[in-house]
């Protein structure tokens, strides 16, 4: 029999906001964390705006020495890990450190770092490039500095599935959980792929929405002028803990991770199949592992991320699944606010099903003022709604086909 895992610390570091109170209650006001960007000169590119984090201190959570050896992507993860672990109450020194383990998500690594020492190979030679340069980039940075911080032991991978990077990361770590390989896992995602080459990456796909005379506005999942995602950069981080294990310390529980689908559509290496068919039964297969009816979901934090293709395939999926349910369910994009974080995005986006479930509210959906005639839901538009959330799901969908859905419920039982 499975054991279960309940979720007992929360953390995220966001460009609107990096505390979760002050970020949650931001979110519930419909306030955007988008803006023109400023920590590097974007007057040159098409795209000019992103959910970038300027209001930020690594102060109390990594030492000053440190600091020049941590990629930016896994400094957002030490500190959104470190609120969790706080969060929790959990005192490692008290563990067995090989029963607690780090499982986290990255869809890009350590990107600014590459742009940096490949400008210093090119202008000053090889000799010039940084002995950190290696243990900076790998996407497997934050895994590693995570446990390192904390002395774990345990099972420590990471997952690298684009935007599904930390919803799969949080999946592995519920099956390890579940199946007797660790305790405690600290999961997650983190991402700064808001760089010169990221921006213009992307934009070149014609991926991004191009909005720059209104960044607040860009981000507008379900409408029908959607033009595309905003970048944005930050992490999320919950820490995961058998549930007998949790009680036995007097842990304060957030809620239970019920379930777990994982998926791939096996069509295209960018755009989403345009029935939903994989994202469907993704959401499929987490109800099955939760042993839940599709009617017993109450609100969907949805993948969401404002483009044309994706809003409309995931809107298919969702009436696959739920079918006449799909018209009562509350269904949001916080990426209206935030951006798209990218293989950080399942981390924060779960932190915030925890949060509707405790405070029972259903966070907006900020900047859906046209409807589309195909994506005809109710995406909870531009205002806060009290409602009862007993059981929540929460979406991510990437490049390459990967598709990922967790359900998190109130604790029963």
């Amino acid at each position: 029999m499975k054991r279960r895992v309940v979720v007992t610390g929360v953390g995220a570091v966001t460009s609107l906001g990096c505390r979760v109170e002050d970020l949650w209650t931001r979110i519930c006001n419909g306030e955007s964390g988008i803006r023109a960007l400023q920590r590097f000169d974007a007057l040159p590119y098409r795209v000019r705006i992103g959910g970038e984090i300027l209001d930020w201190s690594t102060d109390g959570y990594i030492p000053p020495k440190e600091i020049k050896r941590i990629d930016r992507f896994a400094q957002f993860a030490l500190v959104a890990s470190a609120d969790a672990v706080r969060d929790s109450g959990i005192d490692f020194s008290r563990e067995d450190p090989f029963r607690c383990g780090v499982i986290f998500g990255s869809g890009v690594g350590g990107l600014r770092e590459i742009e940096v020492q490949h400008t210093r190979l090119w202008d000053k030679g090889p000799e010039k490039v940084s002995a950190f340069t290696v243990p900076k980039m790998m996407a497997n940075a934050a895994s590693g500095q995570v446990s390192i911080a904390f002395g774990l032991r345990g099972p420590n991978t990471t997952v690298v599935t684009a935007c599904a990077s930390a919803t799969n990361a949080i999946g592995d770590a519920l099956r390890a959980i579940q199946h007797g390989y660790a305790d405690v896992v600290v999961s997650g995602g983190a991402e700064a792929a808001v760089t010169p080459l990221g921006l213009s990456a992307f934009a070149a796909m014609r991926a991004l929405s191009e909005r720059n005379d209104d960044p607040a506005a860009a981000s507008r999942p379900f409408d029908r002028d959607r033009d595309g995602f905003v970048l944005g950069e930050g992490a999320g981080a919950v820490l995961l803990e058998e549930l007998a294990h949790a009680q036995a310390r007097g842990a304060r529980i957030h809620g239970e991770l019920l379930g777990y689908g994982a998926t791939a559509d096996g069509s295209h290496i960018t755009q989403p199949d345009k029935d939903g068919v994989g994202a469907s039964r993704a959401m499929s297969d987490a109800l099955a592992d939760a042993r839940l009816d599709p009617g017993a979901v109450d609100y969907i934090n949805a993948h969401g991320t404002s483009t044309s293709l994706g809003d409309q395939a995931e809107t298919t999926a969702m009436k696959t699944v739920f079918k006449e349910h799909a018209r009562t369910l509350s269904i949001s994009s916080t990426k209206s606010q935030l951006g798209h974080l990218l293989g950080a995005s399942g981390g924060v986006e779960l932190v915030f099903c925890v949060l509707a479930m405790r405070d029972g509210v259903i966070p907006p959906t900020i900047n859906y003022q046209t409807p589309d005639p195909l994506c005809d839901l109710d995406y909870t538009p531009n205002q806060v709604r009290e409602r009862k959330v007993a059981v929540a799901m929460s979406n991510s969908f990437g490049f390459g086909g990967h598709n990922g859905s967790l359900i998190i419920g109130q604790l029963r039982g």
